[in-house]
């Protein structure tokens, strides 16, 4: 979802960031073919969850492009995927803390100079199971709910100030991690749950990111926007 999301951001004239904690060829891939087809694009490493580096990646974007006009939090933070009668609460206290925390950490970097300037784009990724439970992912369901509120209180205060905050919220996405957990007869029966027929795609939630990062969409704030193919309609 990253790779794709910077693609089409820098498709559409946006200089990206290609933030990677652990998998820096993949990000100067990334970056190789931005900058092929046209783009700037910089890879950065940096753990979302660790104060001096989330600190050190925006001192050297702000060196480099003078600030962050957008942000897109996409960092997969690793969970278990156990019923509540396995689970522990190292588990579920330790996905609710690593969650908050890098949306916390990475928010307090950008959004000070966002309102400086009047203006800003702050976009995270959410999960349908913030809202509707399935089978083993209580501790993501959990920390994603948690998320989705937070990004409404940071819309609500921020608003004033020319800045938008959002969520995107995808169904079960083809080939990410999260897939990679499941069994290709579990991917199976997802992709025919939803009304669509098929599981979501990584360039159908980059596009929607587009949308949330232009200019056009500066009257849609503290919005949780799922992208599931039909399978819940709010």
């Amino acid at each position: 979802m990253g790779a794709a999301t910077a693609r089409v951001l820098a498709g559409r004239g946006f200089r990206v960031v290609v933030n990677h904690r652990a998998s820096g060829q993949q990000a100067e891939e990334v970056v190789a073919g931005i900058t092929a087809a046209g783009g700037e694009a910089v890879a950065v490493r940096a753990d979302v969850t660790v104060p001096g580096d989330v600190s050190a990646m925006a001192d050297e974007i702000a060196q480099r492009w003078g600030g962050v006009d957008v942000l897109v939090h996409n960092a997969l933070i690793p969970f278990a995927v156990t019923s509540f009668a396995d689970l522990t609460w190292e588990q579920l206290g330790g996905k609710l803390e690593a969650e908050l925390h890098a949306a916390y950490l990475l928010t307090k970097a950008v959004a000070p100079d966002m309102v400086s300037r009047g203006y800003g784009r702050l976009i995270y990724l959410s999960t349908g199971l913030s809202r509707r439970p399935r089978d083993g992912m209580i501790a993501l369901g959990t920390a994603k709910a948690a998320l989705d509120q937070f990004v409404r209180y940071v819309a609500l205060e921020l608003a004033p100030h020319g800045i938008t905050a959002n969520l995107v919220a995808p169904a079960t996405v083809s080939g990410t991690a999260v897939t990679g957990q499941l069994t290709p007869d579990r991917v199976r029966e997802l992709g025919e749950a939803a009304p669509m027929g098929r599981l979501v795609t990584p360039d159908e939630i980059a596009h929607t990111i587009a949308f949330l990062a232009s200019e056009e969409s500066g009257f849609t704030t503290g919005h949780y926007l799922p992208i599931n193919g039909g399978l819940a309609m709010d």
